[in-house]
């Protein structure tokens, strides 16, 4: 009897083989070019946080520190992602947020550094973001968008 629970549950782990573990599946965005274009358009950096999902150095955004009120959009796109008002010092050394513009940012999660973490994106091109954590404010939405700088352009209000 063991043996056979054995072999039924062997087989059911290697079976249960969910989509996100499907590598010919690819989110299709409004946006989308070659990887030559997003290299032509891009620095270095903003490449590797925007397309290849890579994280910039904590404390090196100048946005961190931005101020001033306006709106936060895709450095790919120009989607408009953040507002100024929504913006707080969360002390991890990434622009952070307590809310996203609806519809303008996608969520999935990744387990790239060994646990589930809900990774953040554009909505329109799929460029990398951040993350969002549930340790924000908890007068207003509880969550930390904690988010590249990288990945960001400030536009100022008018």
């Amino acid at each position: 009897m063991k043996k056979i629970l054995f072999i039924f549950s062997t087989l059911l782990i290697f079976n249960c083989k969910g989509e996100s573990q499907n590598k010919n599946s690819k989110e299709t965005f409004k946006v989308t070019k070659t990887e030559a274009e997003w290299k032509a358009q891009l620095t270095d950096m903003e490449f590797y946080v925007l397309r290849q999902a890579g994280t910039e150095r904590a404390f090196s955004s100048e946005l961190n520190k931005n101020k001033e009120e306006g709106t936060y959009v895709c450095k790919g796109c120009n989607t408009p992602l953040f507002e100024s008002q929504h913006k707080f010092n969360s002390g991890t050394g990434w622009p952070s947020f307590d809310r996203e513009i609806k519809g303008n940012v996608a969520f999935s999660t990744d387990y790239k550094i060994g646990y589930a973490r809900t990774e953040e994106h554009c909505a329109v091109c799929g460029g990398h973001l951040g993350h969002v954590f549930n340790d924000g404010p908890r007068d207003t939405t509880g969550k930390r968008h904690c988010i590249n700088g990288a990945a960001l352009k400030f536009i100022p209000k008018e």
